[in-house]
């Protein structure tokens, strides 16, 4: 059996590999491609300072985000708000707290949401695809009647629009930080599942599987050993962009007024809805957690387009 699950790994290994024949594996290709992609080093750039600034945020920020020290201070004597000036880099809101505190430590609020939310969907997106995928390919009548089950109830939840779906996930487990989590983790389940579930369809119809059946290799051993793992190259690549629309989703959902119900604690979604108040007045308020959401959803979305190019063995030179 042991020579028999080498020529099996061979055969994997032949089949799916779409490196050149002086290249190494179809990973090694793709890293060397993702160096020389200034899209992919702009995305990496961006996505490592946000990761930064969301880790060191709360230690380096230099005032507590939640303190109203400044509260008598926000407007001038004509009743314009007060700007940018040497003890607030980026001015205060509305309120005499530090924008910039607020932002550094709001960059962290977002990234949990964001990872917690896309980690939720891709668990629960990969089983649920995994598993349909796998009955359909390889469980007969029975694997063809359980994939017809889940894959209706996955095209039931890709009928709603996304953000509706959120926030009727959201209006049903009330307002909190936890419930941002999971409406945003539930929308990006039927994406997953739908995307691993179509990967392993084809990699089921690949040469070594078919070389593994004639061999009579156990059936979960061609799923777990070889056509899964050969399945997760785009499934990968669909997180980092999952990413990016978490923060987005989650964003909206704290615009709505269903995230974080301590709106003391620093989240740009909250920061942003409340500026919308203020913004003819002090406009900045909206225009920095805006900027902060914009920029970090781009550099994740660059480098998850330029990981798709890297993997796509169409779009090789």
């Amino acid at each position: 059996m042991s020579k028999t699950a080498e020529k099996i790994d061979r055969l994997a290994e032949l089949t799916t590999r779409t490196a050149p024949a002086s290249g190494g594996s179809l990973w090694t290709e793709a890293l060397r491609r993702l160096r020389s992609s200034k899209m992919a080093l702009i995305g990496g750039a961006v996505m490592a300072l946000f990761v930064v600034v969301a880790i060191v945020g709360p230690w380096v920020a230099p005032y507590d985000p939640t303190a109203q020290t400044w509260r008598g201070e926000v407007f001038t004597n004509r009743g314009i708000f007060v700007g940018p000036r040497g003890d607030n880099w980026l001015g205060l809101d509305h309120l005499g707290r530090d924008m910039f505190s607020r932002m550094l430590v709001g960059a962290r609020q977002t990234l949990l949401v964001g990872v917690v939310s896309t980690v939720l969907g891709f668990v629960v997106g990969a089983l649920v695809g995994g598993l349909s995928g796998a009955a359909l390919a390889f469980g007969g009548k029975a694997g063809r009647r359980l994939d017809t089950v889940l894959m209706r109830f996955i095209d039931m939840m890709l009928a709603l629009p996304s953000l509706l779906l959120a926030v009727s996930v959201a209006a049903i487990l009330g307002q909190s930080l936890t419930t941002v989590m999971i409406a945003v983790g539930v929308i990006q389940i039927p994406v997953f599942a739908r995307l691993l579930r179509g990967s392993m369809l084809a990699q089921a119809a690949s040469d070594y599987v078919l070389a593994a059946r004639a061999l009579g290799v156990r059936r979960r051993r061609i799923v777990l050993a070889h056509v899964l793992p050969n399945s997760l190259g785009p499934v990968i690549v669909q997180t980092t962009l999952a990413l990016a629309t978490a923060i987005i989703e989650a964003a909206a959902l704290s615009y709505l007024g269903l995230g974080n119900p301590d709106a003391s604690q620093p989240e740009w979604g909250v920061m942003l809805s409340q500026a919308q108040r203020f913004f003819d007045g002090e406009p900045m308020m909206a225009v920095y957690p805006a900027l902060g959401i914009i920029i970090t959803a781009l550099g994740f979305t660059l480098l998850g387009e330029a990981m798709r190019e890297a993997l796509d063995p169409k779009l090789r030179s």
